[in-house]
């Protein structure tokens, strides 16, 4: 069996450009979660509705944000992400950066069901608009920011675990650069 680390983009992804990818892979999460940070900002600080609030990117252009195909795809985004860069991690970062992937899996999964509804014009529950299975309880907009909180804080402490030299990775994302 052939081992992940064999094949020479994944190689290279884990060990000499680690850093990098993990950075640009931050960045995006870090967009994303500003977007929802900033729709929690217009519900709960400047008093618009669900319907109004639609972050920083929504307001030129309002079709992201009730695009279920764009929410699948950042949901589908991460799951790819955090998949190829698990290899570099050894350890416990690697089991907090593993914890990061499982949850981002669920998530990933609410997002597919979602799309399907959107899809199908057929909702879960009869609900008037797609519904994902935690938001039979919560509602759309704490409910992602719970999920992105979840699956960021494990991300962060696997990535503080990994930059301790004595984590054994397998990258040098670790060494101090004078």
């Amino acid at each position: 069996m052939t081992h992940v680390l064999d094949l020479p983009v994944l190689r290279t992804l884990n060990t000499t450009r680690h850093r990098v990818a993990l950075l640009l892979f931050m960045v995006v999460v870090a967009a994303h979660w500003a977007e929802h940070l900033a729709q929690a900002v217009q519900i709960y600080v400047l008093g618009m509705s669900p319907a109004e609030a639609r972050g920083v990117l929504g307001v030129p252009f309002p079709w992201l944000v009730h695009s279920e195909w764009m929410h699948y795809g950042y949901a589908l985004v991460m799951v790819v992400g955090l998949l190829l860069l698990r290899p570099g991690f050894a350890g416990r970062a690697r089991t907090w950066w593993t914890a990061a992937l499982l949850i981002q899996v669920w998530h990933h999964f609410e997002h597919l069901l979602l799309l399907v509804q959107a899809t199908a014009g057929a909702n879960l529950g009869g609900r008037p608009v797609p519904t994902s299975v935690l938001q039979l309880a919560l509602p759309r907009v704490e409910l992602h920011l719970f999920y992105n909180a979840i699956v960021f804080i494990p991300m962060v402490v696997a990535m503080v675990k990994h930059n301790d030299p004595a984590a054994g990775a397998r990258c040098d994302c670790g060494v101090v650069r004078r």
